[in-house]
């Protein structure tokens, strides 16, 4: 159990905000250590609130100042209303659609399919070069927060990934890479706390006796591999497009529906 603790980790820590899916990667690994059921989903639940803490940490300064001034600042107040108007598609699709979701696309062959779809989307969005209107986070609108908001549906198919869903939406709402790539970490806070609390909730049962022990170690991994790929994310797309995610999508989806026909 100590390697499938530590692997999870890792895992999730590296994918959770690449455009690549750090769901579909979690049940690919899952798969791999023959670990999966809902035993295995409440692991890949929780770990995803270490990555969440490491966006919370890099940003700390931001978040302590948007609660500090959310009751007199409108500024924070229309911040916090956009997240709010980003959170609700997918919350709402996710809530009622569970365990659909759960049962029926936890597979690799769905997860192949979902990283091949996001991958031509990429390439697509890449070669449109779409006009950028918007540099700041707190510059944003409204449109563009429920824009982005209606493209983390397509993370509700697992191996999409939510990050490529909301950047790529962020891209298509006018935004530079860098402010999509802020306002997906933003936005991953309550979607991944509301997402990671429902499924504690509905699978906790399922813990067996030593569980806190490798879950809070993969929380740990998790948390401080996430925070060092944020700052590597966040230097990379100031100078780089997203197509080598694409290509990678590709062959990894390419992968394994030739392991799973």
């Amino acid at each position: 159990m100590l390697l499938v603790a530590l692997l999870l980790g890792i895992v999730e820590g590296l994918t959770e905000f690449l455009p690549i899916s750090s769901t579909g990667h979690l049940i690919l690994t899952s798969w791999m250590l023959d670990f999966h059921g809902k035993r295995a989903e409440l692991f890949e639940i929780f770990i995803q609130a270490g990555a969440i803490l490491s966006v919370l940490f890099e940003y700390r300064v931001r978040f302590t100042q948007l609660a500090r001034d959310l009751p007199r600042s409108a500024e924070a107040q229309a911040f916090a209303l956009r997240l709010a108007i980003a959170f609700v598609p997918a919350a709402g699709i996710g809530f009622l659609a569970h365990d659909f979701i759960s049962d029926q696309l936890f597979s690799p062959r769905t997860v192949a399919f979902a990283l091949i779809a996001g991958a031509l989307l990429i390439l697509l969005v890449e070669r449109v070069h779409l006009p950028i209107h918007t540099s700041s986070t707190d510059a944003m609108s409204w449109r563009q927060a429920l824009g982005i908001g209606l493209a983390q549906c397509l993370a509700l198919w697992p191996g999409f990934s939510r990050s490529a869903a909301t950047i790529l939406g962020g891209l298509g709402m006018g935004l530079d890479r860098r402010t999509a790539t802020e306002f997906s970490f933003f936005l991953a806070v309550p979607t991944i706390i509301a997402a990671s609390g429902y499924g504690l909730l509905k699978n906790l049962a399922h813990l067996e006796a030593g569980d806190g022990v490798w879950l809070a170690l993969s929380f740990t991994v998790s948390f401080f591999v996430a925070w060092a790929t944020i700052r590597w994310l966040l230097r990379f797309v100031s100078t780089h497009d997203f197509r080598v995610f694409a290509w990678y999508r590709l062959a990894l989806g390419a992968l394994v529906l030739w392991v799973h026909p």
